[in-house]
This record gives structure tokens, C-alpha cells and sequence, in this order.
């Protein structure tokens, strides 16, 4: 679906809800906590994020990130040019030394987690385990609960994971024996999604910080799925021009950092990811009405970023568009199969599950402004405001 046809299709879909004039009006021009959050500001640097220097303490609200995977081969060559020590132990079949070793570089950035992340604020970690045979020992190596330790260790509070389910991760290879017993070993298909929290619940005691989080909500029927333990989110393949590149980065698909933002953050939040890659991170907190800055080791990965933000708008502004419209189709599915729903969202004029969806707001991204990486500002509307310029 084009995006002026999605739009076009919105369009009918809320008027079938006669969204008041009396709404309308208040939402474009009278919210004056809109106004605070209609830009967000995002800093990418190419820097070690073992050492986060240019970032102050407690600055940060969120993490969300997917590092380099211990003891998959396609990091090797990276972790050993952070530790040669690394590359010893592989050369000498230690593989249970060179997993330690390179979970001790990881460290170093958690380490620098625990002094940037604001109390309260959260760190999502997108994981996978690995499985490698290292001389003639095969076995498995964790790294989903190595990092936990080392969380746990830094004082950070862990919550219930998620696991997803990545299509790119093929069932169709048996490790082992086969078709014969006690010889087979399980593929791996799931990656870790880590949460951990630091310190206890964040605190919204005032009235601009309750009505930011009342507008930063997610419809009802998201929230069961969201806050489910198993995720099925199809990964991606990235493509790119530079074999060096290729070789280093991962799938990682826009959902998973879309959705870990608006379950663990809020308007105007700031979401940091010391591993940003592609930019997924970055381009997920823009969609998101967030601000946000990444950290990226390998600055191969300067043009990729330059492309993703000239076409991002687009596709961000349909990302919102969608979760509108599934909200929509939702609603109709729901009240033709059992009842009319209680309450009414302020801003656009549809059923909602919940009194606590009747502040939620989304806005569409109209201009994203940068002459480097390290100064990116994005300017948001009103996506009222887009629909009616259809109409003139």
C-alpha cells in the first residue's frame, strides 16, 4: 500500500468514527504539551563505547541495543583486535576462555551503562547464544545469562525477557548426527530480548510528566502483545555496499527497537544505543517521538546511516500510520463480534479499550534536518494536519 493511499484510507476509516470538530481543533492547536515535544534531537558518533565520555551521568532513559554475539565467528576477528589475547585462546582451542574474555570487553560497556542510565531508566538487550565446536569439544555458549550476571553485578534489577523467533535463523540444519540418537544437538531458532531496570519504578509526580506518559501510550490490544514472552518478528538481511560491512552487521528488525521504545519510554525520553550498526535504533526512536543518540565502532557504516536518514520519513510516517489503522480494524472487528467500546481517544476521535488510551497520541514526522550525524534534529505535525492538506 502507498503511503497517500494508506493515508486516504485512514482518512475514511476515522471520519466513519465522526471525529468532533470541538477534538480536532484542541489537538492542533491548543495542547500545550504538545508543543514541549514537536522536536526531537539525535547525536550519532563513531567512538569506542567502552568509554561513553561525551555522555553525562544519568542522562540517558533507555537502552536498547544488540552488541557483538561472544563466540560468533563473524565478531571474531573484532574482539580480537580489542584483546589479542582473544585470538590466543581460539588459536588454542580454549573456547571457554576466549567466550570469558570477550564478555570482559562487553563488560566495559556495561559498566559505562550503569553510570549513564538515569535511576528508574531501562537497558533492553537483544542476545543470541552460541554454539560452536572448538577444537573437538562442541558446546554452548550463553551469552544471554553471562550478561544477566554481569547486570545483576552492576545493581540493575532484571525483568521478564522475550524471546523472538528470527525467520532468517533456518531450522533445516542439524548439528551432530542427524536422524540418529544422542549424537544431535538443537538449532538454535530464538534470540534473548534482555530487560533490566535500574533501581525501581520511575516516578510520574507531576502534572507535565503524567500527561506526556498519558499521550506516550499504546492501544490496548498492543499491550497483550507487546508484553508477551514470545515475540514473531521476521529478521533482516541487511544489505549493503561494503563487504567489511556485511561482514559485521546483524538482523535487526525495525519492530523490535519500535517496540521496545514505546513500551519502556516516553515522549521527549532519551534512548541510547552504544551499538547502533545500521541505525535501526536511532531511525526506531525518530518514528517514536524520542531523542537519541548512537554510538557506532566502524565508521564503514557513515554512508548506510546518511541513506537510512534520507528515506526514513516515509517509512516511519507509515509505520504510524498502520498502528492507526490495525487500531481501527481492530475496533470494528471487536464491537461487530461482542460490544460497543466504553471510552473515546481525544485526539482522533475513535473507540478505545481503556480510560487510559484517551490521551494517546501519535504525530508523523514532517522534516528531518542534519548537516553531519553528530547534529540531526526531526520536526513532527499533527497527522490531522496532513490529512486535511489531502483534501485542499
Amino acid at each position: 500500500m502507498s503511503f497517500l493511499h494508506a493515508q486516504i484510507s485512514f482518512i475514511t476509516l476515522s471520519y466513519r468514527f465522526q471525529m468532533p470538530e470541538k477534538i480536532s481543533e484542541n489537538h492542533l492547536i491548543d495542547d500545550h504539551h504538545e508543543k514541549e515535544y514537536k522536536t526531537t534531537r539525535h547525536r550519532i558518533e563513531f567512538s569506542d563505547s567502552r568509554s561513553l565520555s561525551t555522555i553525562k551521568n544519568e542522562s540517558i532513559d533507555l537502552v536498547v541495543t544488540s552488541p557483538p554475539y561472544p563466540m560468533i565467528e563473524m565478531w571474531d576477528s573484532l574482539f580480537a583486535s580489542l584483546n589479542q589475547e582473544i585470538g590466543e585462546a581460539l588459536e588454542s582451542n580454549d573456547g571457554s576462555r576466549a567466550f570469558e574474555l570477550m564478555n570482559q570487553e562487553l563488560d566495559k560497556v556495561w559498566g559505562e551503562l550503569a553510570r549513564v542510565v538515569k535511576k528508574n531508566g531501562f537497558v533492553c538487550i537483544n542476545i543470541g547464544d552460541a554454539t560452536r565446536k572448538i577444537g573437538e569439544q562442541f558446546q554452548l555458549y550463553s551469552n544471554h545469562s553471562r550478561i544477566t550476571t554481569a547486570f545483576i553485578a552492576l545493581g540493575f534489577q532484571p525483568l521478564p525477557i522475550a524471546l523472538w523467533k528470527k525467520v532468517t535463523n533456518s531450522p533445516n540444519k542439524f548439528m551432530g548426527s542427524g536422524m540418529l540418537p544422542a549424537g544431535a544437538y538443537i538449532t538454535l531458532e530464538h534470540e534473548y530480548i534482555l530487560v533490566f531496570r535500574n533501581g525501581g519504578k520511575r516516578e510520574f509526580n507531576t502534572d507535565d510528566k503524567k500527561n506526556i506518559r498519558s499521550q506516550s501510550a499504546f492501544f490496548w490490544e498492543e499491550r497483550n502483545r507487546w508484553f508477551s514472552d514470545s515475540w514473531d518478528l521476521k529478521g533482516v538481511k541487511q544489505s549493503t555496499d561494503s563487504e567489511n560491512v556485511r561482514q559485521r552487521s546483524a538482523a535487526f528488525t525495525f519492530e523490535l527497537p519500535y517496540r521496545l521504545i514505546n513500551m519502556y519510554s516516553v515522549k521527549g525520553d532519551t534512548i541510547l544505543d552504544p551499538f547502533l550498526g545500521t541505525g535501526t535504533t536511532t531511525f526506531a526512536a525518530i518514528a517514536s517521538e524520542r531523542n537519541s543518540i548512537g554510538i557506532e565502532f566502524d565508521n564503514n557504516f557513515y554512508s548506510i546511516l546518511v541513506d537510512g536518514l534520507k528515506y526514513l520519513r516515509e517509512y516511519a510516517n507509515n509505520t504510524v500510520t498502520k498502528r492507526l489503522e490495525d487500531h481501527i480494524a481492530f475496533c470494528e472487528e471487536y464491537q461487530k463480534e461482542k460490544s460497543p467500546m466504553k471510552y473515546q481517544n481525544k485526539c482522533f476521535g475513535f473507540p478505545v479499550m481503556t480510560k487510559q488510551e484517551t490521551d494517546l497520541d501519535l504525530k508523523h514526522v514532517s522534516a528531518i534536518n542534519f548537516s553531519d550525524l553528530q547534529n540531526i534534529t526531526v520536526e513532527y505535525q499533527p497527522i490531522l494536519t496532513i490529512q486535511q492538506s489531502l483534501f485542499l
